[in-house]
């Protein structure tokens, strides 16, 4: 598998996202990424159940945690927000997890795309984070302006970041470089 890029930005944030029930993360200095996500997290775990992303599946039927980390970047936040009308949309508004600056077009990253950190914790990307109307909502009710749920969605797509799995445990801290590798892509045909 060849190496077709290879993008080196910054953890900004990092966040564990603690009460269920809250779209709101809470900001730490550091998380212990294990093969279950980041421990603490409310969507830690191996397996999870299926939801309204999963719909080929019976919903609450248990399959594989492939959405243990949700990844941002505040370049994308930011167009995200001024394309809603708004000053800011803050990481821990919408349930995010990781914060990364200095790799551009992040949520572009395709999935099997690898994120390596210092400690030698990896993740592996798997795809792109729809948006969806419960992240707008929480941005209403933090800016307190009716009608921003229904915005969101069409603001943030291609913009709303990544989902992850841990790959390699260990431990990531807010300032800690981060590498990501993105392999060579074949364009699938039939």
């Amino acid at each position: 598998m060849a190496i077709q890029y290879q993008l080196n930005g910054t953890v900004s944030g990092l966040y564990l996202g603690l009460q269920a029930g809250m779209h709101i993360t809470t900001p730490l200095a550091q998380v212990r990424a294990t093969f279950a996500g980041f421990d603490g997290d409310l969507h830690a775990g191996l397996p999870r159940k299926s939801d309204g992303r999963t719909s080929i599946y019976r919903r609450g039927t248990l399959i594989r945690n492939e959405r243990q980390v949700t990844i941002v970047s505040n370049v994308e936040l930011a167009l995200i927000a001024a394309e809603m009308g708004i000053t800011e949309i803050r990481p821990e508004w919408i349930g995010t997890n990781l914060l990364i600056d200095g790799i551009p077009n992040l949520t572009r990253l395709p999935p099997r795309a690898r994120l390596f950190f210092a400690s030698g914790a990896a993740l592996l990307v798997t795809g792109e984070n729809k948006p969806c109307t419960v992240a707008g909502k929480a941005i209403e009710q933090q800016v307190g302006q009716p009608g921003l749920a229904d915005k969101f969605p069409k603001a943030a797509l291609h913009r709303r970041g990544l989902t992850a799995a841990v790959e390699r445990p260990g431990m990531i801290r807010v300032g800690d470089e981060v590498t990501a590798e993105v392999y060579e892509q074949i364009p699938y045909t039939v």
